[in-house]
């Protein structure tokens, strides 16, 4: 056994007891019997099992039986709850990050992991501005670049000159008030050149183009892969170790012309992918697509 929690009182078996809950009559009545299961049970120090591990099994057991749906208790408060250190507390929550249950980040509160997932249906285009703000959360950016620069190979990918000037804007962007994703794209200049007096702190990249540039995407085809993230892009998405992202590389269409290039690198705890399918119109999966023979998607 660990020493961590040693010298805290042990909780007695009280503890865990509900107490009466008032009936509509105002008198007392038996505690349900999954309020009852939702609350925190005592640790057992003379257990060979540690309190970490312990403490791990019964936050698992509270939350099948419904506990923290609004919240997930902070340390302290889980401190306070098993009469238990920080430290072990932090173990326990580690093992649940390990299992993709929690996110728990140095200096930040613990949360479900589910909470807040951003979701995207395959097949359609979309905005990440809209779908985070369709999540019932704000979406703002830092910029990081926006110019007008040559990239031979960005120009390749739109069928352009090696030397055509190109619009680059790149952005880390939030989700309220946490990192999501990292976002790159590229648009022929002649086209985007209106977006270099854009606000890009909180607005969508796509009405920006449509208002200013008069010009709307259609359609295209995204590759969409899972990488680990480089220490420098974890550190700008706080992003755990045991946290990967995925890479979304999309080509986009206005017609028959190729005018997005984008590269976003997004949390893979705050955002999933979703596909439809049926007997009538089935489902289709294009795998390792090649960047010199995207076309617009049929």
């Amino acid at each position: 056994m660990t020493g961590a929690g040693r010298g805290a009182a042990a909780p007695s078996a009280d503890d865990g007891a509900a107490p009466p809950l008032p009936r509509d009559d105002g008198t007392a009545r038996p505690p349900r019997q999954d309020d009852a299961a939702a609350r925190p049970r005592p640790l057992d120090r003379r257990d060979p099992l540690p309190l970490w591990a312990q403490l791990r099994a019964d936050l698992r057991r509270r939350l099948d039986a419904g506990a923290f749906d609004q919240e997930f208790p902070g340390e302290l408060a889980l401190v306070g709850e098993y009469g238990v250190s920080r430290h072990t507390v932090r173990s326990a929550l580690s093992g649940l990050r390990a299992e993709g249950i929690v996110v728990a980040e140095r200096g930040r509160r613990p949360r479900l992991a589910g909470h807040d997932l951003i979701t995207q249906p395959l097949g359609t285009l979309y905005s990440l501005f809209a779908l985070v703000e369709q999540a019932g959360l704000r979406q703002r950016s830092v910029v990081r670049a926006r110019d007008v620069r040559a990239d031979a190979m960005v120009a390749g990918r739109l069928q352009l000159e090696a030397s055509t000037p190109l619009f680059h804007l790149e952005r880390l962007r939030l989700a309220g008030d946490e990192p999501l994703a990292l976002d790159s794209v590229w648009l022929p200049a002649d086209l985007a050149a209106p977006l270099l007096e854009a606000d890009f702190t909180h607005t969508a990249l796509y009405d920006e183009l449509a208002s200013r540039a008069r010009v709307g995407l259609e359609g295209g085809r995204e590759q969409i892969r899972a990488v680990v993230p480089s220490p420098a892009q974890q550190r700008l998405l706080g992003l755990p170790r045991s946290v990967g992202a995925l890479a979304i590389d999309r080509l986009g269409y206005a017609g028959d012309r190729p005018i997005e290039w984008r590269h976003t690198l997004i949390r893979g705890d705050r955002f999933s992918l979703i596909a439809d399918f049926s007997h009538r119109t089935g489902y289709q999966l294009h795998l390792d697509s090649r960047y010199p023979g995207l076309r617009p998607a049929s």
